[in-house]
């Protein structure tokens, strides 16, 4: 059963509930290692991770997709808000950006939601037609976070890398990740930690982690099971997690680049060093 916050987040209306139902499920156990959980788009072409960049979405959103899937979703009962619809290398399918959901394709008319993997097929290789638009959605998203609203273990000496981690006080592979983060900012690797509560029990830890004056040493109490106790106040937990879910988080840790690929969820130092070009 999914918890009361989840489904406040992710079952707003019909749409949500039906664009998050298998989301849900995930985020009833939520913790997870790097194979359970990594939102990869490669799982059906393994041949496609070299040839990801080589399909762009474009820049320029159609005013004219945007407006006939905005009336299409109104007149199915549906409020949520399209902010783009841009052409992709498929004749006549766009990628869609909505607040609240992940990014889906739409074709011309707007009246279909698609879902999943698009491969091309034809060239030398299969093509991933949908890794640089998720890339592209999530490093937009990313960027647009303020620091101050993160928390963040730098790199030691010079950063080779920054990786955006959503986390929980309460996830057994959030906590190994963190008990290895000497080692990773030792590698180049700075990691921006956003909240990601698992459940209405983890929200309160999180917020006190964010409401601390040491959000740092607050996280470090937090990650070995300690109680964080904190003064309420305004703090960043609610839309992260609406974050999360635009992104199509599943599960903690999510470790995204600044790229944008996501990476997988808990990966040894090392590996995390070498995933993310940091070695």
């Amino acid at each position: 059963m999914s918890s009361p916050i989840v489904e406040k987040i992710f079952a707003r209306n019909r749409l949500s509930r039906f664009m998050m139902g298998a989301l849900l499920v995930v985020m009833a156990a939520g913790c997870s290692n790097n194979s359970a959980d990594a939102i990869s788009n490669n799982s059906v072409v393994n041949s496609t991770k070299s040839n990801v960049s080589s399909t762009k979405p474009s820049n320029d959103s159609d005013a004219a997709v945007v407006q006939a899937l905005q009336a299409n979703l109104s007149a199915s009962g549906i409020e949520e808000k399209i902010v783009s619809a841009v052409p992709t290398d498929m004749d006549g399918i766009y990628w869609v950006t909505a607040e609240g959901l992940p990014s889906f394709f739409t074709d011309q008319s707007g009246k279909h939601i698609i879902q999943g993997q698009i491969i091309a097929v034809g060239a030398a290789e299969p093509i991933d037609i949908s890794a640089a638009l998720v890339a592209s959605t999530a490093q937009e998203a990313l960027k647009a976070v303020d620091k101050k609203d993160m928390i963040i273990y730098p790199a030691t000496g010079a950063t080779k890398s920054v990786v955006y981690a959503f986390t929980d006080a309460d996830c057994g592979y959030c906590r190994k990740l963190h008990e290895e983060m000497a080692d990773i900012n030792a590698r180049g690797i700075e990691v921006r930690y956003l909240a990601w509560p698992r459940s209405q029990e983890s929200v309160p830890k999180m917020e006190a982690v964010w409401c601390s004056q040491d959000r740092n040493a607050a996280m470090n109490q937090a990650k070995i099971g300690d109680n964080v106790q904190a003064p309420n106040c305004a703090n960043p937990v609610q839309e992260h997690m609406a974050l999360g879910a635009r992104l199509g988080v599943r599960g903690t840790p999510a470790i995204f680049t600044e790229a944008g690929q996501q990476v997988g969820g808990y990966l040894p130092a090392a590996e995390l060093a070498q995933a993310v070009g940091a070695e």
